[in-house]
């Protein structure tokens, strides 16, 4: 075991953005610029909010802030090509949600970049924390992994007789 991170599969994410790149999106290397795999995770994250009706970016009272972000490359992307983004959420706090994003090139089924947002919720005027609405944490809460079961885990089990 070498300890380095690996690529996570298609079926690790629980909801999907199809995106493209863009010609100005490639750098000089004609490699996609780092900015624009983190504006793909913003862009996820916060569409996945506004279709559930969770976020108005005008309007609502509470709104997250970006507070920790990171992003792993496993394989380069560059235009042109099709981008599946796949998001899930790790974890889920009392002021706090942190959202995992995978980046697919194309067709392929293993993450080229993977990464994820923490955002902090606060309110809108005061910029304090603030405890998130139970509809945010709830359509939060629907991209959570469950935990695998195995064919023993789902079986009911067994009395034992005591000898």
């Amino acid at each position: 075991m070498n300890g380095r991170p690996t690529a996570d599969s298609r079926q690790s994410y629980l909801y999907f953005q199809v995106m493209t790149t863009r010609w100005m999106d490639n750098d000089s290397y004609r490699h996609m610029n780092n900015t624009t795999y983190y504006s793909f995770f913003d862009t996820i994250v916060n569409q996945y909010l506004i279709e559930h009706g969770v976020l108005d970016v005008a309007n609502s009272p509470i709104i997250g802030l970006v507070a920790e972000t990171t992003c792993r490359y496993f394989r380069s992307i560059g235009f042109p090509s099709k981008i599946n983004v796949g998001l899930r959420v790790g974890h889920i706090g009392s002021t706090s949600i942190r959202y995992e994003i995978g980046l697919f090139k194309d067709d392929e089924d293993v993450a080229s970049a993977q990464g994820h947002f923490v955002h902090v919720y606060v309110e809108r005027d005061s910029g304090r924390p603030t405890a998130m609405p139970d509809e945010l944490r709830s359509v939060a809460t629907r991209l959570m992994p469950r935990p695998a079961t195995t064919e023993l885990q789902s079986r009911p089990r067994e009395g034992r007789a005591i000898a």
